[in-house]
This record gives C-alpha cells, sequence and structure tokens, in this order.
C-alpha cells in the first residue's frame, strides 16, 4: 500500500470511528445505551433499504423498540442517523473484501465484492448518490478511495490470474458499479437488474482472447 492510500485509509477510519464514538466523548456510555445504538443502525438501514433516504426517524425508533428521545440522544437529526449508516456499511464492505482477498478463485472473489457493493448502493434508495457526494467533496473522495484501496488486492489477485484485463483498476470498477447502482435504484426489480447490468458489464472485465 502506498503512503498516500495508507493515509486516505487511516483518515476514513477514523472518520468513520468518530461517527460511531462521538456520542460517547461526552459521557462513559452504558451498556443498555451502546445496546440500544446497535440496534438504531441496524434499524435504519433496515428501513433505509425498503423506504431510502426519506426513511421515518419514527419508524426507525419503533423497529429498534426504542422511545423516539433514545433516537435523538444518539442521532439529533436525520443526515446524523444516515451518514452513520453510510461509514458502518462502507467498514463492512472493506472487511468483506479482506475477507475475500484469501478466496480460492480470485475472480469469484472480485465479482462477489462488487455485487455486494452494488446490491447495497442500489438497495439503499436514496443514499446512492451518497457515494458521489457523501458529505462534502473531500468526504466523497476519501470514502471513495477508501473503497478503491480495500479493493484493489481483489482486482490485483484476479489480474494476476488472468481472469480479468490487466488494464482494470478498484477506481474503475468502483465507479461503473456506483454507475449501475444509480441507474437501477428506482427500478421496480432493481436487485434482478443489478445481477444482469453487473453481469453483462463484468463478462467485458476477462481478458482478449
Amino acid at each position: 500500500m502506498s503512503h498516500t492510500q495508507a493515509h486516505t485509509q487511516a483518515h476514513t477510519q477514523a472518520h468513520t470511528q468518530a461517527h460511531t464514538q462521538a456520542h460517547t466523548q461526552a459521557r462513559p456510555q452504558r451498556a443498555d445505551a451502546r445496546r440500544n445504538y446497535a440496534r438504531l443502525l441496524a434499524a435504519a438501514e433496515a428501513e433505509v433499504a425498503v423506504h431510502g433516504a426519506e426513511v421515518s426517524l419514527e419508524q426507525v425508533a419503533r423497529t429498534a423498540q426504542v422511545g423516539s428521545a433514545t433516537l435523538r440522544r444518539h442521532f439529533p437529526n436525520r443526515q446524523a442517523l444516515l451518514s452513520a449508516v453510510f461509514h458502518q456499511r462502507i467498514e463492512a464492505l472493506c472487511a468483506l473484501a479482506t475477507d475475500l482477498a484469501t478466496k480460492d478463485d480470485p475472480r469469484t472473489a472480485l465479482l462477489e465484492w462488487l455485487r455486494g457493493l452494488a446490491h447495497y448502493v442500489a438497495s439503499a434508495r436514496g443514499m446512492a448518490a451518497s457515494l458521489t457526494i457523501a458529505e462534502s467533496p473531500d468526504e466523497a473522495e476519501h470514502c471513495f478511495t477508501y473503497l478503491a484501496t480495500a479493493a484493489d488486492p481483489l482486482v490485483r489477485r484476479a489480474a494476476a490470474a488472468g481472469a480479468v484485463r490487466a488494464d482494470a483498476t478498484a477506481a474503475d470498477l468502483l465507479t461503473v458499479v456506483v454507475g449501475i447502482a444509480l441507474a437501477t435504484e428506482h427500478h421496480p426489480n432493481g436487485a434482478a437488474e443489478v445481477d444482469r447490468l453487473l453481469t453483462l458489464v463484468t463478462e467485458g472485465l476477462s481478458p482478449r482472447t
């Protein structure tokens, strides 16, 4: 990993941790508060997948089985909640890339990660643009680079195995996948359309014979 990549990854990890820890800095967090925070994040992710970024905060609280006041103690507004969900998912996608990096079939590992990314961005209706706008242009660039850095070993392994074109880069693939997710965001059968378009595109990743 280059010095620039390492710096970007460290910066984004620190930023992500800040989203999940900021509310604990003012006072020590009790075990029940930590459980409520985790339940709220899980509920928010599920509700966003169904209702999009305009999800009702009250519905999130009901799904998590906590009161609205509890939700607002952790997340004072919608943006804070969506941002926490967004950064948690980035961390999960990067962890998945690490896990897949040792999979026997490099091409299958890469495609599994790309499909996971595409399905998440497409299902998080209204949040798809988060990968391109995030909270600011600088934030978007850091998040994009963080994901591309995580995916880079998968791409390099697949290229070394002759499974994808040598000139394919993680940044290229991330751009394509985000484009597919944005294009299918409001499709009535988004998951199937993501699979169809991703399969169509990835056929073009194969080296020319």
